[in-house]
């Protein structure tokens, strides 16, 4: 295999996960725009009347929501023209003035001590008219959940496509003290409500999200080996999947939550199998000397599209779950890697390198078109959301990782930022249960 020493680097780490790492701290920053998204007022909600102060400004949330979304743009706050907190206080002229397409408006009113009622309501600046309108009830440690379920009702009503602002993403955030910490962390989309899964002084790599989002899977080396766990995250109860001798790696859930995909090289090189959760049965679907790797389900859970160097250098290749020959699906340069599925199946996201340049591309798998989508030097770990719109990735800045989230079309960028650190290995969750 001819790679040169930076794709040998890349791979070597896909394999062992190696990070290395400082503390971070998650926060939202906008790196890039969009030309032409719509115009849209998120006035601060009415809370005179509660008897205490809200620990959490929706208004402001739903507008950071709405911005990240690339397709709308939330006014500043000092710019709004007007404060109204209901439809028949608005004096559309004035918005128009503004040139606002939409409009928000809403109140909070409480109902006893730590239960809100939030009342919202989406206006058409240009036809005057009411588009959406609820009420919401909700405790208080349930506010930020709320705003972002807004984010995601006005999203649905002005595209057409379900918003997907109140979902979570894992990751993985290596920090340097005393001792090197590896820490499995779950957070809102904004970065907010970070939650720890597993610390381990040694690597934790490849979380991936079961489809009703109750569960991770990922690979622990906290025996000094690779081993792969599955852990609720509700109880934090987990178990031991997988132990094989050699190379654990990489699970992947199918669709139906009743299987992981997984790399084991038990029986020679790193090769894909199949694992029923339930039986612990395994099936393996491919066998080659070369390393097969980063397993993933189609949309429909019938083949297992996976990264492979088998022809001399990294590629994208697709087997049926009952194996096969694999079908190799990638062309375009010398490396792609990492795929994520679209959840229609008809997109592949990838990391794709040219002249030394790792980025993330996005690969249509009817007409075999690439699109890259970003313009930095070391992407990887690419995620679609779970509508489809938007991917999260790692990108290396320094000696530091970092994520991003770059819409389809690769137009709008936002970073969760962090102020020193090291974070990798992010994956978005799935809807939640409703």
């Amino acid at each position: 295999m001819k790679l040169n020493k930076l794709s040998k680097i890349l791979w070597a780490a896909m394999l062992l996960g190696v990070m290395q790492a400082a503390p971070a701290a998650l926060k939202i920053q906008i790196t890039q725009g969009v030309d032409g998204a719509l115009p849209i007022a998120v006035v601060p909600f009415d809370t005179s009347k509660l008897s205490s102060k809200l620990p959490i400004d929706i208004a402001q949330i739903v507008s950071s929501d709405l911005n990240r979304s690339g397709v709308l743009k939330a006014l500043d706050k000092a710019k709004l023209p007007a404060n109204p907190h209901y439809s028949n206080q608005v004096k559309y002229a004035r918005w128009k003035t503004a040139k606002q397409d939409y409009l928000v408006v809403g109140r909070v009113l409480e109902k006893s001590p730590g239960v809100y009622e939030i009342q919202f309501q989406l206006l058409d600046v240009l036809k005057q008219k009411q588009l959406l309108g609820r009420s919401m009830p909700t405790k208080k440690r349930n506010l930020r959940s709320r705003a972002h379920q807004i984010s995601d009702f006005i999203y649905e009503q002005i595209t057409g496509t379900p918003g997907a602002f109140n979902t979570r993403i894992a990751y993985v955030r290596a920090q340097k003290n005393a001792a090197r910490k590896y820490v499995l962390q779950v957070s809102d989309t904004d970065g907010f409500n970070a939650q720890n899964v597993l610390e381990s002084d040694e690597p934790i790599m490849s979380p991936s999200w079961s489809p009703d989002g109750k569960s991770l899977a990922y690979v622990s080396f906290e025996k000094k080996r690779a081993e792969i766990f599955i852990q609720h995250l509700a109880t934090a109860r987990r178990s031991k999947v997988a132990g094989f001798r050699g190379l654990n790696s990489a699970p992947s859930w199918s669709p139906d939550g009743k299987f992981l995909a997984l790399v084991l090289s038990k029986d020679g090189s790193p090769d894909i199998y199949t694992l029923n959760t339930a039986t612990k049965r395994l099936k393996r679907l491919t066998s080659h000397r070369a390393i097969d790797t980063e397993p993933v389900w189609s949309a429909d859970g019938k083949s297992i599209i996976f990264t492979s160097d088998r022809a001399g250098s990294p590629q994208i290749y697709e087997v049926g779950v009952n194996g096969g020959k694999p079908k190799r699906l990638t062309f375009e340069g010398r490396y792609n890697s990492a795929a994520s599925l679209s959840p229609d199946g008809k997109f592949i996201v990838i990391v794709h390198a040219e002249q030394g340049q790792y980025r993330i591309a996005q690969f249509e798998r009817a007409t075999g078109n690439l699109t890259v989508l970003t313009d930095s030097s070391l992407d990887e770990s690419p995620s679609f959301s779970p509508n489809g719109k938007m991917v999260l990735y790692a990108s290396t800045r320094g000696s530091n990782g970092f994520l991003f989230a770059v819409s389809i079309d690769g137009r709008a960028k936002h970073k969760l930022s962090d102020q020193a650190g090291d974070i990798r290995e992010p994956v978005w969750g799935p809807f939640k249960s409703k």
